[in-house]
């Protein structure tokens, strides 16, 4: 800016101090030196500070106000959505582990009880087949202890039987015998041969 000021102030001068032909020509190539002068860097430019303040202010309102009521609250639903989203999943998740629980409890139950009722069933089995082996093998020896003893009642009867024919059996011999070696014999006094010889 104080180069600029100089610039025009020299301008000025040489514009009061030359001949009106002559002026003309430095005039403009004074402008023209004037125009392609620096000024240097416009934010820094004093000048210009109030405008640039407030178009700062501006625009800092303007993002404040679109930030505060578009995008803050777009923001603000989204993170509202999502920590609902995960607390409902999280929800979700522990319910379907509590229910995982229970079945996996209701199973280990179904399975006690699966057992027992196994147990129970090849002990009521085992019961069961081995009364019915116990009272088959008690009939089968009660028939056989009958069988046992009518066959020894038979036998003793059979003995008894025979020990009353022995003689009978013993004078048919003793006739047989005698008749073969000295001739005839009767079979009474064969019978009282025998029955004197037994009697001994």
């Amino acid at each position: 800016m104080a180069g600029h000021t100089t610039n025009i102030m020299l301008l000025a001068e040489a514009t009061t101090t030359a001949t009106p032909a002559a002026a003309a020509t430095p005039a403009v190539k004074t402008s023209t030196e004037v125009a392609e002068a620096p000024i240097g860097f416009p934010p820094f430019d004093a000048s210009t500070f109030a405008s640039q303040i407030l178009w700062l202010v501006i625009c800092f309102g303007a993002l404040y106000l679109v930030i505060s009521r578009i995008a803050i609250p777009r923001i603000g639903g989204i993170i509202t959505k999502r920590r609902g989203t995960i607390e409902g999943d999280l929800a979700e998740a522990d319910r379907l582990r509590k229910s995982t629980d229970k079945a996996i409890a209701d199973y280990e139950a179904a399975l006690t009880a699966a057992r027992q009722k196994a147990h129970g069933i090849a002990e009521e089995t085992r019961s069961g087949v081995k009364a019915e082996l116990d009272a088959k093998r008690a009939k089968v020896e009660a028939e056989l202890a009958n069988k046992v003893s009518a066959a020894e009642a038979g036998i003793q009867k059979s003995k008894l039987e025979a020990l009353g024919h022995v003689d009978d059996i013993a004078a048919d011999t003793a006739v047989a015998l005698v008749s073969q070696l000295t001739g005839s014999v009767t079979t009474e006094a064969a019978r009282a041969a025998v029955a004197s010889v037994v009697k001994r």
